[in-house]
């Protein structure tokens, strides 16, 4: 019987998180979501080499694509639908627009007290592609000591 009385007062000697541990793990999730928002918005405007599709371009080769795909045999029409699919996709995103200056604005916020914490340094976020200016605005320094 000792033992399950162990137990629970071990249990029970368990108290809830702190106000000011639940205000500490809040901001720590909101930094994330602000460093994660715009780490992936550099990645998906990140310049792609070759020549750039315009919108234009895109719709004509969906055009030439529905045309093609009647007499197509069946090997040939499920590549040119997940092209169809993939060129779709591509002028989805085209037409969304992010608004990049304000997840840069996120980013400077969050970014200094995110760094420190993970200690992510100066040059792991030069390659990840963050641009200097940004690393500067949000105070992260070029060395750590």
């Amino acid at each position: 019987m000792p033992a399950k009385a162990t137990a629970k007062a071990t249990k029970a000697a368990k108290s809830s998180m702190s106000d000011q541990h639940k205000q500490a793990l809040a901001i720590g999730r909101e930094e994330s979501r602000a460093v994660r928002r715009y780490l992936d918005a550099l990645e998906a405007h990140k310049p792609k080499r070759g020549r750039k599709r315009t919108a234009d371009g895109i719709a004509r080769r969906l055009r030439q694509i529905d045309q093609r795909l009647e007499a197509a045999d069946p090997l040939t029409r499920v590549n040119l639908l997940q092209e169809k699919m993939n060129l779709e996709n591509e002028l989805a995103t085209k037409r969304e627009s992010v608004d990049l200056a304000a997840l840069e604005e996120g980013f400077i916020a969050a970014a200094k007290g995110y760094s420190d914490r993970k200690g992510i340094t100066w040059a792991a976020w030069r390659a990840a592609g963050v641009d200097a200016s940004v690393l500067t605005k949000a105070g992260i320094p070029r060395t750590r000591s």
